[in-house]
C-alpha cells in the first residue's frame, strides 16, 4: 500500500476490513483490491471536491479490454447505421427514402413503431421484440457474456440508451423502456447478472444527453406527453431532470463500474453534471468500490477518463486515457451487409493503445434479435486466443518510456481508421514492478529482431539478464540467449522460422534491478524553442519579469527570451527553464481550463514538472504534473498573447514543437 496514502482512505480500507487495534494502527494489513476504494469518504457537487475522485483506478488500468455493443431498436430496421432514427425524418436522404418504401412515410409510421410494433408495407409485423433463448428466441445473455470472457474482456455491457431516448431497463422515469414496451425484459439487468457472473466489471453506456440536443430536430411536433419525452420535446428543465434521474436510476438500479457517456455534455446544465459525478462517486464510496467515469466533452480527466472515439493518441499520453472503437468500418450497430475490420486491425490498435498508456472499449453489432453474427465472433475469439496466449504483455502492464518504434503510424486523434502493423513496428509495455519489460513485433521479425530504441547511446542493459520469445502456450518462454548492443540497437537472435502462428510476436526482456531509464530521446538537451503549431509563435518568458508573471508567445527573433532547456528529471517528467530569467514554466496549481501558464523559481514541486506527450510528427503536448493540463495557445496568433492551461484534447492549440537553437 502507497505510503502517501491519504488518512481519510486509510480510515475506510480500516473499516471496511473490520479493523481495530494494533491490526488497524499499523497499517500493515494486506488489504484485498476488491474493497479498497481509493479517494476522499465523500463528495460535494463542485469541480473542487469531484476532481479528488482517482479517474482510473487500478483494476481499470489493469483491464485493458472492454466490450460493449450498439442494440436496440434502432437495430431493426438494420439500414445505413444506428442514427438511422434521426435521419428517416430528413427528407431525401437514404434512410428517409429506405423508410418510405419499406415502412411508409415517417408522418404515418413513426420511429416509435418499431418500439410498439407495426405492420410494415409489405404486411410484415415489425417490432424490437428478442426473445429469450429459453424462452423459443434467439437472445441468450449468459452465451453473449461468455463470449465476451472468451474475448479476453475484463469489462463489458450494453449501450443502455442511446441518443433515441429507449431505455434498456426497468426505468420508472421513462415509460419508454424494455420493460414496458417491446422485449418486457430487463436487458440491463440480464446482461448486468450474466456479465458479472463471468467475473467481467459491468461497464454501462448513456448517449442520452444528444436525444433532446438535436439528435431530433427534424421531428415534429409530438402531440402528447409521452411522445415528447420521447422525442426530447419537453421543456428544457424536465429534460435536464430527466437526463439526471435517468442515470440516477442506472446507478442505483444496477451498480455500473463504469459509466461512460457519449457527446454533448456541455449542453448539460453544470450544476447536473455536477450532481451526477457526486452522486455516483458517493454510491461508491457506500458499495466501497472503484468506479469509472468516462467523457468526451464536459468534464475533465481530473476525476474522470477521457475517451477518444474511433481513435487515440499518436504518443504516449497522461493521464490515463480511453478509446471506443467499433468492430466495424460503416456502423456501430448491425446492418444488412455491414463491413469488419481485420483481426489484425483491431489486434494491433489495442496493443498500439496499450503501449501509450490507454484502455480499448471494442463494440460490437447484435442483430435486432439478439444474435450475434459469425463474422464478429470470429475477430473476437481472435483477440481471445492471442490474449490467453500472450496476455502477461498486456494485462496489469503499464506504458514504458517509449510506446514503441516502426513505420506505421497509429493514432493522432479521435476517427483515425485501425490499421494493422507491420514486422517493423514495436511497441512496448513494461510490468507494474518495473523489471520486466514486453517488446511486441507486429509480426514475424526473420532471424533476427532489431530493437532500434535499444540502442547503446539510449539505455545501459548491463543488468539485463535474459531475453525470450513467449511461447505458443501460455506461460511458456523460447530462450534468446544471442543479443548484441550497439549504436543500431539491440539484436536478438531469433529462431530461423516462425516457431507457431500468431497475430503478433512478444519478447521478454527480463531484469535484475528495474529497468533501466531511456535515454537520448527525440527532444534536445540544450537550449530550444517551444513552437505552438496552431499558431507559429513560441513560448515566451518575457525577460527579465517578476516571479508568477505570465508566459506569452512571441513570433521567433532569436532572443534569449525565447530559448528553453528541457531538464530531464528522470521520472518521465521535464523542468522548463528560461535562458534569460532562469525560472520555469509553472501551472500555479490552477486546474481550471483557461487559466494562464506563469513561471516562477524552481521548487522541485509537481506544478513545475511537465511531460512531453508526443502526438506523432515531431509534435507535443507539455502536460502539468500538478493539474493535468497542458500549455495552450489558445489559437490566438497575436505576439505577447497569454499562454493558457486545457485539458489535453485534439486540438492543434495544444501541440508544439520544440527545436535547438
Amino acid at each position: 500500500m502507497s505510503s502517501s496514502q491519504s488518512p481519510f482512505t486509510r480510515r475506510r480500507l480500516i473499516a471496511a476490513a473490520g479493523l481495530t487495534g494494533a491490526a488497524a494502527a499499523s497499517g500493515l494489513v494486506r488489504f484485498s483490491p476488491a474493497y479498497a476504494t481509493e479517494g476522499p469518504s465523500s463528495y460535494t457537487p463542485t469541480w473542487s471536491s469531484v476532481d479528488q475522485h482517482p479517474p482510473a483506478p487500478e483494476w481499470f488500468q489493469d483491464a485493458k479490454f472492454g466490450i460493449y455493443f450498439h442494440w436496440g431498436v434502432f437495430s431493426v430496421p438494420a439500414y445505413a447505421n444506428e442514427w438511422y432514427p434521426r435521419n428517416m425524418y430528413f427528407a431525401g436522404s437514404n434512410e428517409n427514402n429506405h423508410h418510405r418504401s419499406v415502412y411508409g412515410e415517417p408522418s404515418a409510421w413513426p420511429y416509435h413503431n418499431f418500439i410498439l410494433g407495426a405492420n410494415d408495407r409489405s404486411g410484415r409485423f415489425t417490432q424490437f421484440a428478442p426473445r429469450l433463448r429459453s424462452a423459443g428466441g434467439n437472445f441468450d445473455p449468459a452465451e453473449w457474456a461468455q463470449l465476451f470472457a472468451d474475448a479476453g474482456a475484463r469489462f463489458a455491457g450494453p449501450v443502455a440508451e442511446h441518443h433515441d431516448g429507449y431505455s434498456m431497463w426497468n426505468s420508472r422515469v421513462n415509460e419508454w423502456n424494455s420493460v414496458a414496451t417491446g422485449p418486457r425484459l430487463d436487458l440491463l439487468r440480464l446482461h448486468a447478472d450474466a456479465i458479472r457472473a463471468r467475473g467481467l466489471k459491468l461497464i454501462v453506456s448513456l448517449h442520452h444527453a444528444f436525444n433532446f440536443t438535436g439528435f431530433y430536430e427534424r421531428v415534429p411536433a409530438q402531440p402528447t406527453a409521452s411522445l415528447r419525452k420521447l422525442y426530447g420535446q419537453l421543456s428544457a428543465g424536465e429534460q435536464q431532470q430527466l437526463w439526471y434521474d435517468k442515470l440516477k436510476e442506472v446507478i442505483d438500479g444496477y451498480q455500473p463500474d463504469i459509466v461512460w457517456q457519449d457527446f454533448n455534455l456541455p449542453r448539460i446544465d453544470e450544476s447536473r453534471r455536477l450532481q451526477f459525478l457526486a452522486y455516483y462517486f458517493n454510491q461508491a464510496v457506500a458499495w466501497n468500490k472503484d468506479v469509472v467515469t468516462t467523457y468526451k466533452d464536459g468534464l475533465n480527466n481530473r476525476g474522470s477518463v477521457y475517451d477518444f472515439e474511433r481513435g487515440g493518441p499518436a504518443g504516449i499520453q497522461s493521464p490515463y486515457w480511453l478509446t471506443d472503437d467499433s468492430i466495424s468500418s460503416s456502423s456501430w450497430c448491425y446492418t444488412v451487409g455491414i463491413g469488419y475490420y481485420s483481426l489484425g486491425a483491431m489486434l494491433h490498435s489495442l496493443i498500439d493503445r496499450v503501449s501509450k498508456n490507454g484502455n480499448m472499449l471494442l463494440n460490437i453489432a447484435p442483430m435486432a434479435d439478439g444474435t450475434i453474427p459469425a463474422g464478429q465472433r470470429t475477430i473476437l475469439l481472435g483477440i481471445g486466443d492471442y490474449l490467453r496466449r500472450f496476455g502477461e504483455s498486456i494485462y496489469a502492464t503499464r506504458a514504458w518510456a517509449a510506446y514503441g518504434e516502426g513505420p506505421t503510424q497509429m493514432g493522432g486523434g479521435s476517427f483515425v481508421t485501425p490499421r494493422p502493423g507491420t514486422n517493423r513496428d514495436i511497441r512496448f509495455t513494461r510490468s507494474k514492478d518495473n523489471r520486466v519489460l514486453y517488446a511486441t513485433v507486429l509480426g514475424w521479425p526473420g532471424g533476427t529482431l532489431n530493437i532500434t530504441t535499444l540502442s547503446a547511446n539510449r539505455i545501459n542493459l548491463s543488468t539485463l539478464t535474459s531475453a525470450q520469445l513467449l511461447g505458443s502456450a501460455a506461460g511458456s518462454y523460447i530462450d534468446l540467449p544471442n543479443r548484441v548492443q550497439d549504436g543500431a540497437g539491440l539484436r536478438l537472435t531469433m529462431p530461423a522460422t516462425a516457431p507457431y502462428s500468431a497475430p503478433a510476436y512478444v519478447v521478454k526482456l527480463t531484469f535484475s534491478g528495474p529497468i533501466p531509464t531511456l535515454g537520448g530521446g527525440s527532444t534536445p538537451t540544450g537550449w530550444s524553442r517551444i513552437t505552438n503549431v496552431a499558431t507559429g509563435l513560441v513560448l515566451d518568458s518575457g525577460g527579465n519579469v517578476a516571479s508568477g508573471s505570465v508566459l506569452k508567445q512571441w513570433n521567433y527573433d532569436g532572443s534569449t527570451n525565447l530559448h528553453w532547456q528541457l531538464v530531464d528529471l528522470g521520472t518521465g517528467y521535464h523542468r522548463l527553464v528560461n535562458r534569460t530569467n532562469g525560472m520555469v514554466a509553472d501551472s500555479g496549481g490552477n486546474s481550471a481550463n483557461g487559466a494562464s501558464a506563469i513561471q516562477a523559481a524552481w521548487n522541485g514541486g509537481n506544478n513545475q514538472q511537465w511531460r512531453l506527450t508526443s502526438v506523432g510528427n515531431g509534435r507535443y503536448q507539455i502536460v502539468n504534473r500538478g493539474t493535468g493540463t497542458c500549455l495552450d495557445s489558445g489559437g490566438v496568433a497575436t505576439a505577447g498573447s497569454t499562454v493558457k492551461l486545457w485539458t489535453p484534447d485534439s486540438s492543434t492549440n495544444l501541440q508544439w514543437t520544440i527545436t535547438a537553437v
